[in-house]
């Protein structure tokens, strides 16, 4: 069975001791922001990533934010975390996704949701390679077509006239 997530009043015991964001603060290796994604409090989520905590750190077992979301089903913690580029195809420890989390925990419309949303990523990360290789293609088209014109000599004038 796979380990639950600490009590939100570890969350408390945190922030109230003075930790810094992206100092671990339990036995697992967990900051405030691990226990808000996994508390389902995503307005802490939220006021934690503004003040600058490394979305993607791992604890001790490997679990990003993402992971300790899907743990606990909370789409809206996942909606901040994937509002700032929280990446769904890091594994844990275990070797598990957080969409697998999501699976094994029972929470099917967060593992739909994560599938949708890590669809969608990859297709747009595509989309985005295409067009940059599209782009380098069309610059070397230019090039070619430039020093081609260059090497023919004069260029007639639309009026026909040299």
């Amino acid at each position: 069975m796979l380990p639950s997530c600490t009590e939100v009043d570890s969350l408390s015991q945190l922030m109230e001791s003075g930790w810094e964001v992206n100092s671990p603060g339990d036995r697992l290796g967990q900051t405030p922001a691990h226990l808000a994604a996994c508390g389902g409090q995503a307005f802490f989520l939220l006021w934690q990533l503004q003040t600058g905590v490394d979305i993607h750190q791992q604890d001790l077992l490997g679990e990003t934010l993402a992971h300790k979301a899907a743990r606990s089903g909370s789409i809206e913690c996942l909606s901040v975390l994937i509002a700032h580029d929280a990446r769904l195809d890091v594994c844990n420890k275990d070797g598990l996704t957080p969409e697998d989390l999501a699976v094994f925990g029972g929470f099917d419309e967060c593992a739909k949701y994560l599938a949708t949303v890590k669809h969608t990523q990859d297709i747009f990360s595509r989309a985005q390679s295409s067009m940059h290789n599209l782009k380098d293609t069309t610059a070397g088209l230019k090039r070619v077509q430039s020093s081609t014109a260059a090497s023919c000599g004069k260029r007639r004038r639309s009026d026909g006239l040299i």
